[in-house]
């Protein structure tokens, strides 16, 4: 296939915006990218997508998310509102996942990747959870996004607090899925090692998984999203949660540690030290109010700091301008978290962490070689669009509606904004069906520990 008349924006370092460019691509990778004219010509017979003069560049990446949470949406929380985050956890989350059956999974899944096709995020990091249905819950998102063309990494993530029986199967699904993309390979599927966190595992626990994951497998887990987290781990072991992560062989260059709010200096210097990568989630923490992660010290420290949405939509321009808000009016000094900082969570840290599991091409850039994961973008700009103030642009004039067309390994996914592997409509009367049935039994999960 052939893209022709675009403003192809690489995403490079250094980054270029290319006028009036082509990008011509066979299977899954870019073949070449030059003058539209002299591509046009060198490919007479190539099927041709018309860009149109739309800017055209890599897809969007979410490095930390929850497909599972897409049934609280309207969801009211009976009783008062929880006061903080560990009462979030215990009446909503909690009881939600509990409330949750391999068909509601699958439609978490679906609906979660309606939204990242339409919003041009074309990779995401998942973290799962369904206590009460965990056998074989990996495979039902895994075909939820086999079908949708998207390219994702899945995992279950392990926990005590369902009892040991249930934190053996969570451990038992991890390994079951790693095994299944080790025997038989698939190009957008990959898979890591999920645990909750520090709060909700013991060491008996985290131990066992240690030893049940490959050596060649990383973990993905909550750290320090709440104080709660670092006050349970000093109550059971008088360490901290990154030291005990550290005692138990948790970290390292292929784990991700999601959140990061409360970790001190030392804990930073250790994610530092073993190559660990931190996702930051500032939607998220705004509304379950539990502070700010020192994002622009860790990033001086040399932490590998990545953007996540932790279930919010899959809109990731909308995360890039909460962090570039968020430190501003926490610190009330403007100069806090610029839009380069914004850039290199967003995008060059993001397409760091996802080569991490799709080593075979490039992710996160328009170049000869890299996986054809591109999208469409609607703008027109009333002021110069370089690379220099490309970020600004992003920050205060791209709006996620402005995607028109989707592509992954060199699959078209929608176009003109009309998806094409996925259907909406049927897709949400589908979960408007089940919604009834997840709330009610949400209601008798809540019932249950009030």
């Amino acid at each position: 296939m052939l893209i022709k008349n675009a403003t192809v924006i690489t995403w490079e370092s250094p980054n270029r915006v290319l006028e009036n460019h082509a990008i011509y691509f066979e299977g899954d990778r870019i073949r070449e990218i030059g003058p539209n004219r002299r591509l046009t010509e060198k490919y007479p017979r190539a099927k041709t997508l018309d860009a149109r003069g739309q800017y055209v560049m890599p897809g969007n990446i979410c490095a930390h998310t929850h497909f599972y949470g897409a049934f609280a949406r309207g969801l009211g929380i009976p009783g008062s509102a929880p006061k903080d985050f560990p009462e979030i956890l215990r009446k909503l989350w909690w009881p939600l996942d509990r409330s949750l059956d391999l068909e509601a999974v699958r439609y978490s899944a679906l609906v979660s990747l309606v939204d990242a096709i339409k919003y041009g995020t074309t990779m995401l990091i998942d973290h799962h959870a369904s206590p009460n249905a965990i056998d074989g819950s990996l495979d039902c998102i895994a075909d939820a996004v086999d079908s949708s063309g998207l390219r994702a990494v899945l995992c279950y993530e392990v926990t005590d607090r369902d009892g040991q029986e249930k934190a053996n199967s969570g451990i038992n699904e991890n390994i079951r899925f790693l095994r299944r993309l080790a025997a038989y390979s698939h190009p957008r599927l990959a898979g890591t090692f999920g645990l909750h966190a520090s709060l909700t595992l013991s060491g008996v626990t985290l131990q066992a998984c240690r030893r049940a994951a490959p050596d060649n497998v990383g973990f993905h887990i909550h750290v320090a999203e709440h104080e709660a987290d670092e006050y349970d781990s000093l109550e059971k072991t008088e360490m901290r949660v990154i030291d005990r992560l550290h005692k138990h062989g948790i970290l390292g260059p292929k784990t991700i540690a999601a959140h990061g709010v409360h970790i001190d200096a030392r804990e930073m210097q250790m994610l530092c030290e073993t190559d660990t990568w931190l996702t930051h989630q500032p939607r998220s923490n705004m509304n379950n109010g539990v502070g700010v992660a020192q994002i622009e010290s860790m990033m001086r420290m040399g932490i590998k700091v990545a953007l996540g949405n932790d279930g919010f939509s899959n809109a990731m321009w909308e995360e890039w301008k909460a962090a570039y808000l968020l430190h501003k009016v926490h610190h009330r000094d403007p100069r806090r978290m610029g839009g380069y900082d914004v850039t290199q969570m967003a995008i060059y840290n993001n397409a760091e962490l996802a080569n991490n599991f799709f080593p075979a091409a490039q992710i996160g850039q328009l170049t000869e070689g890299a996986y054809a994961d591109i999208i469409f973008v609607d703008y027109q700009p009333f002021t110069h669009l370089t690379p220099e103030n490309l970020p600004w642009h992003i920050l205060f004039g791209f709006q996620p509606g402005m995607v028109t067309t989707t592509i992954v390994g060199g699959k078209v996914l929608m176009k003109d904004r009309e998806l094409l592997t996925l259907d909406e409509a049927e897709i949400a009367a589908r979960a408007r069906e089940m919604a009834p049935r997840v709330w009610k039994r949400y209601a008798e999960e809540v019932a249950k520990v009030s």
